[in-house]
């Protein structure tokens, strides 16, 4: 928001009349005063037990470049940073938090622990942006803008995907990026683990799914068609171990892991591991190129089984209350020719091969309802009717998310041409380097409206948020990652926190600039702004 206020600086930045402080996602409300705080070496944080890990947490981050200690006390008056729990503040919802910065002190208040730990990411975007190197700074104080922050986020999901199955992604990158899209104040890591390309997380009662699925001969070089390849072996995978790493690590930071297991589709290196899930019988190979592939589970119940047998371990250890079974480019042509398939249609009295993989997901939605999860899948699984408790994630433009939205089923948006960050971001296409394709900047990202004018008040509760999705075919490795990723992370942030009326493009930008100081000084290699747009 903004409002007239006497100049002051911020870090390298001159903060004068009708700007705001450099806050991504920008809060609700905020009341600028006189004067400022500084941190300095009598500085301590003061925090109660139930907040002391959140306290230590703060130490931990801008320890690093602060020249002096930062003590943890359990009461603190003058040249504190004061972390409360204030149940008097309801209002503001589980994730709300006010930030009060006054000349002696710094109060960081919420009704709940999510809204302290996002009062504190609001409060790290208030120091120098020199405060999130890694390395230490001189001994000299820093100082904080006085000002009153309310604030409380727009949608209740908002996420970032990431695709580990075509290119894998070392553990220590993953916990990387849950700090990066954690300062963000996003709140969901939609982990894709399983693909045609590799299947990356350990299933202790099917074990060659990872030492057969894991690891593919080589990949495609090339778009569609070219048929070229590199040579090189690729492969990896997660195990239950690095796995409860990462959930523990996210959770700290107050985001979900919501993991995906893709099925009936994209299932090639399942069935290269384990052929008798495929519908030919015949050996593959885990698959090299990129694309749909026409080898998907066949329907018989032992595969029901099997894949009900994966989906017990990975409730086993993911806590999220959404498990995401895909569901997506399912092709129908190997159970049009499978005898099986026929059978099994005919025995349930369904209409076409359609209808078989709706009753394959509403197989998968009972057994995940029956372990208190809620199953949830890409806009496909509408095709052939819809399961009961089933949530959709519309990727192929928003219709599927309408549908459902009115149907009362809940509503991820994920439409392709917003938030698709594997596409084309600038109009350099040399200086950015081979991608999927398509073409999506920054502007159009931030100018995103995730609940569609279709919907009326009531259908547009079902929308629960957004995310956007980095699928990994021509991101092979973390530092192309960030580049595909930010800053279209920070602009989509804004949209699914910050109240629609007070987004403006072009006062971003100017935020934009300074938090793009802290990604440097963090280490991410994100797109520049200077390239032609």
């Amino acid at each position: 928001m903004t409002f007239l206020i006497a100049a002051l600086t911020l870090g390298g930045m001159q903060v004068t009349k009708r700007m705001t402080l450099p806050i991504i996602p920008e809060p609700v409300s905020i009341r600028y005063e006189d004067g400022h705080f500084t941190l300095g070496p009598k500085t301590t944080i003061s925090a109660p037990s139930e907040l002391a890990s959140l306290a230590e947490m703060l130490k931990e981050d801008i320890g690093p470049a602060f020249g002096f200690d930062l003590p943890i006390v359990n009461h603190g008056d003058s040249d504190s940073i004061h972390l409360t729990l204030d149940k008097k503040l309801a209002r503001l919802g589980v994730e709300g938090y006010t930030l009060r910065v006054h000349a002696h002190r710094i109060e960081i208040s919420a009704p709940e622990t999510a809204g302290v730990f996002y009062g504190i990411q609001t409060l790290r975007q208030l120091l120098p942006t020199e405060s999130f190197r890694k390395d230490k700074t001189e001994n000299v104080a820093w100082t904080v803008p006085c000002a009153r922050i309310e604030d409380y986020p727009r949608f209740g999901w908002r996420g970032m995907h990431i695709d580990a199955s075509r290119h894998f992604m070392p553990k220590e990158f993953i916990l990387k990026y849950i700090d990066l899209i954690a300062l963000h104040k996003m709140n969901v890591l939609h982990f894709h683990l399983t693909d045609d390309q590799g299947w990356r997380i350990e299933i202790k009662k099917y074990p060659k799914l990872t030492s057969v699925g894991g690891w593919r001969k080589e990949s495609m070089a090339g778009h569609y068609g070219e048929h070229r390849f590199d040579g090189v072996p690729h492969g990896g995978f997660y195990t239950q171990e690095d796995i409860k790493e990462i959930v523990r690590y996210a959770h700290d930071r107050f985001v979900k892991v919501v993991p995906e297991i893709e099925m009936p589709g994209h299932a090639q290196a399942a069935i290269a591991a384990y052929p008798e899930l495929g519908n030919t019988g015949k050996p593959l190979d885990v698959f090299t190129e990129w694309g749909v592939d026409e080898n998907v589970f066949n329907v018989d119940d032992s595969t029901i089984h099997f894949l009900q047998d994966v989906l017990t371990e990975v409730v086993g250890l993911f806590p999220s209350e959404f498990i995401h079974v895909g569901g997506d480019e399912c092709p129908k042509t190997q159970w049009k020719a499978s005898p099986e398939a026929q059978a099994r249609i005919k025995a349930l009295g369904l209409k076409d091969e359609n209808e078989l993989q709706s009753w394959f997901i509403h197989q998968m939605d009972t057994f995940l309802a029956s372990k208190g999860r809620r199953l949830v899948g890409w806009d496909e699984i509408l095709e052939g009717g819809l399961a009961p408790g089933a949530t959709v994630m519309s990727w192929q433009g928003e219709e599927g998310g309408v549908a459902a939205a009115k149907a009362g089923h809940d509503v991820v948006m994920t439409p392709a041409q917003y938030t698709y960050f594997d596409h084309y971001q600038t109009q350099d296409h040399k200086a950015e380097g081979l991608t999927i394709g398509g073409y999506l900047p920054l502007r159009r990202v931030y100018g995103y409206e995730p609940v569609p004018k279709e919907l009326n008040a009531e259908e547009a509760k079902h929308v629960l948020g957004a995310q956007g999705q980095l699928w990994t075919e021509y991101i092979p490795n973390p530092k192309r990652l960030e580049f595909m990723g930010f800053p279209r992370t920070c602009a989509l942030s804004e949209v699914l926190w910050t109240p629609k009326k007070e987004r403006d493009y072009d006062q971003f930008l100017s935020r934009l600039s300074v938090h793009l100081e802290r990604l440097t000084a963090l280490d991410v290699n994100y797109c520049p702004l200077g390239l032609p747009k």
